[in-house]
């Protein structure tokens, strides 16, 4: 019987404990090793051309927001050298056929990061993910802040087409809104959906030519650092 009740209890412990996959358990890792150098770590996700990169170059004319850069691609290192001309800190992945990050990849590119002293004096880690709406959206990189950035041109449907990367944002940036009346966007109807799906995702809608917009996300994600908030979100 007492060998009956420990199987009975193993079992159950089994059955309501959550298996960790590999990626998650290094996701972990890399959250402590976050904490312990005082860096908040924002995973930026959306489709190619969203503007990503260039949000990167205007962050950098904010002299009180310092950070350093992860830049994830399949092939070249053309937007680490954009930002490198920036003066911005940046080491750049190529995944090849790999259509995502993952928390490995991160973990060596931070290394490589702190070797070469790129993150003294840094607040802020950015990791610009791989440019897509489907595979970022199911591995957790250990980041505070998940930011999935959706441009005018690829139109205003998209919040409901690609849920689960929308589901795991806590903000929401519209991009490239100076163009928006040129693509017939409905900028109420993505607010809509998301209130929809995601209602506790921070919304912004941003241009490179709007510095203000720029810094109303900046100021934004400054006071998520100071109070300390983190996604609750686990891929």
């Amino acid at each position: 019987m007492k060998n009956q009740n420990i199987k009975n209890q193993t079992k159950s412990i089994e059955i309501s404990q959550k298996i960790l996959s590999k990626n998650d358990l290094k996701a972990n890792e890399l959250r402590e090793i976050y904490k312990s150098d005082n860096l908040y770590t924002l995973n930026f996700m959306s489709s190619p051309g969203s503007g990503k990169t260039t949000l990167m170059e205007c962050f950098s004319s904010f002299s009180d927001f310092k950070f350093a850069v992860i830049e994830g691609d399949l092939e070249t290192n053309r937007d680490v050298e954009r930002l490198h001309k920036r003066g911005i800190k940046a080491y750049q992945i190529t995944t090849g056929d790999a259509c995502h990050l993952e928390a490995s990849m991160i973990e060596i590119a931070y290394k490589k990061l702190k070797e070469q002293g790129s993150l003294e004096g840094i607040e802020f880690l950015v990791i610009e993910n791989v440019g897509n709406l489907v595979c970022p959206a199911s591995y957790d990189l250990g980041a505070n802040l998940n930011i999935v950035l959706l441009s005018t041109p690829e139109g205003d449907d998209k919040v409901l087409k690609y849920p689960t990367m929308f589901l795991c944002a806590d903000i929401v940036v519209v991009s490239k809104v100076d163009i928006m009346e040129y693509f017939d966007f409905d900028i109420k109807r993505v607010e809509s959906d998301l209130k929809k799906l995601n209602s506790k995702a921070k919304f912004f809608t941003i241009s490179s030519k709007y510095s203000s917009s720029i810094r109303a996300l900046v100021d934004y994600i400054k006071e998520c650092k100071d109070k300390n908030i983190a996604s609750n979100f686990r891929f």
